[in-house]
């Protein structure tokens, strides 16, 4: 089984109607005033899975700033769901700003059937991961229901980019040590962290925070699969960032890696389906 950890949707109105939405929120008019920049529908999504044999799909919307936002993004990513409830695996956009209003969201969305929150955006929303006492009612709300958290994080040097943002490895490692005890995951192999791993305490710390290989092909040479299985190998999680990168483009990056067939077979879904507790239900 092939599971894609890191879906964009878009509704089909900011799509058509994008410079509206341009206006409503900054860090959205950083990554897509490029009329060039790849937004995807459900339908688009679907597509791409068949023609690259992925089986299923973690979902989510754009990390909005405004509430309102995060809300329609999250009907639109339930109704994706019941649409295809064999494909697709629904995560709750909130905005920890929000308090109460965050918590009470990640209920109505994990209530209607989704498995996680995120992709958290600490730059574009205005936050901080490692600010304890901000994340600590969202962290609770994963704890009760058994869902991991998944943050954007990105390399703390070379190259800058649209959305790189600031959520370094010294970030994540003040929130896992905030809350070691939440499943976390790391968008982007956040941003070198598994190397850290090394470390016995670091190691000890992150014992449950996985990473996310989205972009990958943007940021790292395909041999960071078998360097990084080393490390972490039962902790990555394959994931594209589409529309950004097309899964066909990001499998056969893996496939030529170098990476062993069990390897592959761990990182394209096993790890995932471990990870994901609603694939555990009958059926699923």
């Amino acid at each position: 089984m092939i599971i894609d950890f890191h879906v964009h949707l878009f509704p089909p109105e900011v799509v058509a109607q994008r410079e509206k939405f341009l206006e409503r929120d900054p860090w959205f008019n950083l990554l897509y005033a490029n009329p060039k920049a790849a937004m995807a529908t459900v339908e688009d999504l679907i597509q791409a899975m068949d023609e690259a044999g992925v089986d299923k799909a973690v979902v989510f919307g754009f990390s909005w700033c405004d509430v309102g936002l995060c809300v329609e993004t999250n009907e639109y990513t339930l109704e994706a769901m019941r649409r295809y409830p064999e494909r697709l695996i629904g995560f709750c956009n909130v905005n920890p700003t929000t308090g109460e209003h965050a918590v009470r969201e990640i209920r109505r969305c994990v209530e209607a059937g989704m498995c996680g929150i995120g992709e958290l955006m600490p730059n574009g929303q205005g936050f901080s991961l490692d600010d304890v006492e901000l994340m600590a009612p969202i962290a609770a709300a994963a704890r009760a229901y058994d869902i991991p958290i998944m943050t954007h994080t990105s390399e703390p040097i070379g190259h800058d980019y649209a959305g790189k943002g600031t959520v370094s490895p010294r970030v994540v490692y003040r929130f896992v040590q905030a809350f070691p005890e939440i499943k976390l995951v790391c968008s982007h192999w956040g941003g070198g962290l598994p190397f850290y791993e090394l470390m016995p305490e670091v190691r000890r710390a992150m014992r449950n925070v996985y990473y996310d290989t989205a972009a990958s092909p943007l940021l790292y040479e395909a041999r960071i699969f078998p360097l990084m299985y080393e490390l972490v190998g039962h902790k990555i999680l394959f994931a594209t960032d589409f529309a950004l990168i097309h899964p066909k483009r990001l499998i056969a990056h893996i496939r030529e890696s170098g990476l062993s067939e069990e390897g592959q077979r761990a990182v394209l879904g096993e790890n995932a389906r471990r990870l994901l507790t609603c694939l555990h239900q009958p059926g699923a």
